[in-house]
């Protein structure tokens, strides 16, 4: 099955404005595009407040990885296909996240959780990919 959203023809930034005004509506206090080199979006920052006080959410748009998955799935389709399916990926993704948060199931800082940035530009994911972050006695386990 091919990857979600790999015929979308919406333009990224029309994605991105969904995407604010959705994590505007649940909370969110400041949000900031993230550019490359080429002026071109490849990332959204958001602040949330928490019990814990103000934190700082990154999610990327990995526009490589979904070229990657065209050609796994031989699609035939440019880099700007695939910039417009990673956008709407992410914001179909956070839609259905703020669904799950409207019902009560999950707090808005819990859902982002991975993506809770240690104040050096990395996620929390990042860090326990790096080893950085263990639970329980801290070792490592084999599975």
């Amino acid at each position: 099955m091919p990857i979600k959203n790999y015929t979308t023809k919406i333009d990224i930034f029309e994605s991105l404005g969904e995407i604010q005004g959705a994590l505007a509506r649940n909370g969110a206090r400041k949000i900031m595009v993230d550019y490359d080199d080429r002026g071109r979006p490849v990332g959204i920052t958001f602040g949330l407040q928490t019990a814990q006080g103000g934190m700082l959410f990154q999610l990327p748009a990995n526009t490589p990885g979904v070229m990657a998955a065209f050609e796994r799935q031989k699609i035939r389709l440019d880099a700007e296909q695939a910039e417009r399916t990673a956008w709407r990926n992410i914001r179909d993704w956070i839609l259905a996240q703020m669904a799950f948060v409207e019902a009560g199931n999950v707090h808005v800082d819990e859902v982002f959780l991975p993506y809770m940035t240690d104040g050096k530009g990395r996620t929390l994911y990042q860090v326990y990919q790096h080893g950085q972050l263990m639970l329980g006695d801290g070792q490592r386990r084999e599975e």
